[in-house]
């Protein structure tokens, strides 16, 4: 923290006082904690167009509190935006972009702490990226979630990727265009991150049992006003954290790591989590391969409790706050939860769920309690087998139990628009395992988020009857049969690249296993007839395909990486 009064002998401090005099500070304003706000506003994402006021909040907290805010931008891409388009893969590089953007202004401008604003899928853990590097105190404010539009069809109501459903049911005669077309006019009637536990809404609430938001403050909708009256308390919260010396490093500890992943379980969260947890513990200094044990060994402890779009289409992420939210769920995990863990308020986790008061009543049957769980099994899966050798994962919370174990055909694919193609050509039919290879971190590269796939088939009547693995990801709104971050990744030689159309695999959710049923003499022998061309590349995604780690080790970057690249 700056010294009440900076001492005049600093020619180096008088110099820096005078970029802050050219920006319109005070005298008095140097002598305060200067707070960074890292605002990742923008207008092409409705989880963020919202931060602006947000951000507002947060500056007149700090100044409340006796702090000097100092905002700055990041940037923000949305899958829904980038992720539909062919090579657009940009979205999870954008991650350790932002992660690297944030420590290089709070390290170059010398901030006493950090305020990060941020809603949507790659910004959230890019920022808790940054706040594990830095290790300056931090705080994350949340921009809240959207609503729901009305049904259509069989659904109780619309989200932001049911046009893609929609368009599925157009290809078979459900729909007309027209009704597509009123559909995209009414499905996303607010700003906010999506309406469903899909990746923005799973990573800040999985930011809250981390204890780096304020308790409560994950799941307030976007338009909210209580969205406001958080983000003015979160400002002055982090000049409280700054003269405390309360850190991320104290926060974000291997308990805390834990109580995150317990919640994902509960909540069915994306498995996008899963990454994202492995690359936040790599910049915490822990073993991945000890953060997908954990995911592991929770999946058999840590049953459903509870149930929302994409797991059922009654509830979405405003009914979720309406229950009660992060707090309501961490306190039915009882004794499971660690409750010593520190939070963003100087008070343990569990403190704070005995003190949290919601203003709605509970809803015991959207948050369940442990003994009378929607689903015994985890919201999220972990799997093993020939064609994961080092890990997959799924999301059970969002798979009907009559596909939880499905054997069926392969029908491959090397990119996601060829699948595409093939699906809206009517090409895949009931008991096919659609292989979709090298979209995964360095194949894509990027990882592109593979939604589109499995929204047509889901749209075209056939997501009990089909399924899909991939070396991609997923969106956290996709349900059906589904693998995704497969490891290692095709282009990196694995032995999804050596699968051919009419092949058996068997998923199994339940056991967690992935399996290909073809003899290993087989395939040796299209191992060595194996080649792979990787596409070629400028700018970013080239130098992010050089460095790119795989999926299970959370897609981060380390100079002279090479994937585990065999040809």
């Amino acid at each position: 923290m700056r010294d009440t009064i900076p001492p005049l002998t600093s020619l180096d401090r008088i110099s820096n006082q005078v970029i802050w005099k050219g920006c319109g500070y005070n005298d008095d304003d140097m002598a305060r904690p200067i707070i960074g706000i890292a605002n990742a506003m923008s207008d092409m994402v409705p989880g963020h167009t919202v931060l602006d006021r947000v951000a507002q909040q947060v500056k007149y907290g700090i100044y409340r509190a006796g702090g000097t805010p100092a905002e700055f931008g990041t940037i923000a891409c949305c899958d829904g935006l980038a992720g539909g388009h062919s090579g657009n893969n940009y979205v999870l590089p954008s991650r350790d972009n932002i992660a690297d953007s944030i420590e290089i202004i709070a390290r170059a401008h010398r901030l006493d702490g950090l305020v990060l604003l941020g809603s949507c899928d790659k910004i959230v853990p890019g920022m808790l990226m940054a706040a594990a590097r830095l290790d300056l105190p931090c705080i994350f404010v949340p921009g809240g979630s959207m609503f729901s539009g009305p049904g259509y069809a069989d659904q109780e109501t619309s989200d932001t990727t049911s046009v893609s459903e929609a368009m599925g049911r157009l290809q078979v005669g459900e729909m007309d265009e027209a009704g597509v077309r009123r559909l995209g006019h009414v499905c996303a009637p607010t700003c906010g991150s999506c309406q469903f536990m899909g990746t923005a809404n799973s990573m800040c609430c999985l930011a809250e049992a981390l204890g780096m938001t304020l308790p409560g403050g994950a799941a307030i909708p976007a338009v909210f006003n209580e969205r406001l009256r958080c983000a003015l308390r979160s400002g002055e919260q982090i000049v409280d954290m700054v003269r405390r010396g309360i850190t991320p490093r104290k926060i974000m500890t291997w308990e805390a790591l834990e109580n995150a992943i317990m919640l994902m379980m509960a909540v069915g969260g994306s498995s996008n989590t899963v990454i994202h947890s492995c690359a936040l513990a790599h910049e915490l200094g822990f073993d991945t391969k000890d953060v997908l044990d954990a995911f592991d060994r929770f999946s058999e402890t840590i049953p459903l409790l509870v149930k929302i779009n994409p797991a059922t289409n009654r509830h979405d992420a405003v009914d979720f706050y309406y229950a009660g939210g992060v707090p309501q769920v961490l306190r039915q995990l009882g004794q499971h939860l660690h409750r010593e863990a520190l939070t963003v308020t100087g008070r343990t986790i569990g403190e704070e769920m005995d003190a949290y008061r919601s203003p709605y009543p509970p809803n015991d049957e959207l948050i369940r309690p442990l003994n009378r769980p929607h689903s015994t099994l985890g919201g999220l899966a972990i799997l093993r087998g020939n064609l994961a050798p080092d890990t997959g994962v799924s999301k059970p919370a969002a798979i009907h139990p009559d596909v939880r174990r499905f054997t069926g055909k392969a029908i491959c694919f090397d990119s996601e628009d060829a699948c595409v193609e093939a699906i809206e050509a009517r090409k895949v039919h009931p008991g096919h395992v659609v292989v979709i290879r090298y979209e995964g971190p360095k194949g894509g590269p990027g990882m592109k988020e593979l939604y589109k796939p499995m929204k047509t088939l889901y749209g075209q009547g056939l997501a009990r009857s089909t399924a899909v693995i991939t070396d991609g990801r997923f969106s956290g709104t996709n349900n059906g049969c589904f693998v995704g971050h497969i490891s290692p990744e095709a282009a990196a030689g694995g032995p999804l690249a050596l699968v051919e159309d009419g092949d058996e695999i068997t998923i199994d959710v339940e056991q967690k296993t992935l399996e290909l049923h073809v003899s290993e003499e087989e395939l040796a022998r299209r191992r060595a007839a194996w080649r792979y061309q990787p596409p070629k590349l400028t700018g970013y995604l080239a130098r992010y395909a050089a460095m790119v780690s795989s999926a299970d080790r959370g897609g981060i970057l380390i100079p002279g990486e090479t994937g585990g690249m065999e040809h």
